[in-house]
């Protein structure tokens, strides 16, 4: 299997029929479920979350989503949207058979985000901390059925999306006030509850993967909380002795290499190439051509529609520069 390409998620636009026929013929060897913020907060990573959550319900308030007694409006949008999303992907890939990557908020993401029904961030509460990664591993073991019930063809990857994880880890979370922070969680908690996820995914039969955009992935962390790959931007994030140990522990990686937004002067495919032949070097990567999958720095929702189709290119001319290369 030579180095593929993919998207981290997220593109611009509203129109997703027009997305996934993007996705499917510009990334036809890793497609992944595009997801389109620009149809408003219920179609966003953690509007989009909610409608994930198994026994758990959400609104949004003024100052985010809140959990409730009873679904809001805007979690039964996101629901309604999410369905949406599938039929097209289902209409659009009759007879694909590949991986297949579909994208979900990862647990301490959605707990330094979503407040309790009381207010402040469900990070605050243990209990809720608990209730809420064990109703979202649930709710990911029924989205992965339906997914694979739509697209029998294909082998599911579910990529939970971490942004926050650095900051709960470091208790840089800001409380509801502002005038305080999140006291930070211990790491055998934090390798619990996301391992309750990636514990359901497996279950499920897809593979979990987790991207992180941070600077500081705490790639050991989601080695042991049983991430297959890890999704990171390499242009901030630093190449240490725990990236190579992940390796050979069997997590596969995915450096981000293409700018996420419209650039002045577009990257070289040959540039962004060599970037990821130094990573390989610098790890000391063995039998690297299977594990590598090329992707955007980040999501591609603030970029153009035209930067957007041109990113997908080059992450899968890269991919196959780097498959030549090694062999």
């Amino acid at each position: 299997m030579s180095v593929a390409a993919t998207g981290v998620g997220s593109l611009p636009g509203t129109d997703v029929a027009e997305a996934v026929r993007l996705v499917a013929g510009e990334l036809p060897d890793l497609v992944h479920l595009p997801e389109l913020p620009a149809r408003g907060v219920p179609a966003a990573m953690v509007g989009r979350a909610t409608a994930v959550l198994s026994g758990l319900a959400a609104d949004l308030q003024p100052a985010g989503w809140r959990l409730t007694d009873a679904a809001g409006i805007d979690q039964r949008r996101a629901v309604s949207l999410l369905a949406h999303d599938l039929d097209l992907l289902e209409e659009h890939t009759q007879g694909y058979s590949g991986r297949l990557k579909v994208q979900v908020a990862g647990p301490w993401t959605l707990a330094a985000t979503i407040e309790r029904p009381r207010g402040d961030r469900v990070l605050a509460d243990h209990g809720a901390r608990r209730e809420l990664a064990q109703s979202l591993a649930e709710g990911v073991a029924v989205h992965v059925a339906d997914v694979r019930r739509r697209v029998p063809g294909a082998d599911v990857l579910v990529q939970l999306d971490e942004p926050a994880l650095p900051a709960v880890l470091a208790g840089a979370v800001p409380t509801a006030s502002g005038f305080s922070r999140h006291r930070s969680v211990e790491r055998p908690g934090a390798v619990e509850a996301l391992g309750w996820v990636t514990a359901a995914v497996r279950e499920a039969g897809a593979v979990p993967a987790v991207h992180c955009c941070a600077a500081d992935v705490p790639v050991r962390l989601l080695h042991d909380a049983g991430a297959t790959a890890v999704s990171f931007d390499l242009g901030q994030t630093p190449m240490s002795e725990a990236w190579s140990r992940a390796y050979e522990g069997g997590v596969d990686l995915w450096p981000g290499v293409v700018p996420s937004v419209d650039t002045a002067v577009v990257p070289a495919a040959s540039e962004l190439t060599a970037r990821v032949l130094r990573l390989v070097d610098r790890l000391g990567l063995a039998d690297p051509s299977s594990r590598l999958v090329v992707t955007p720095s980040c999501g591609l929702a603030a970029a153009s529609y035209g930067w957007a189709r041109q990113a997908m290119q080059l992450c899968r001319e890269v991919a196959r520069n780097v498959s030549s290369e090694l062999g």
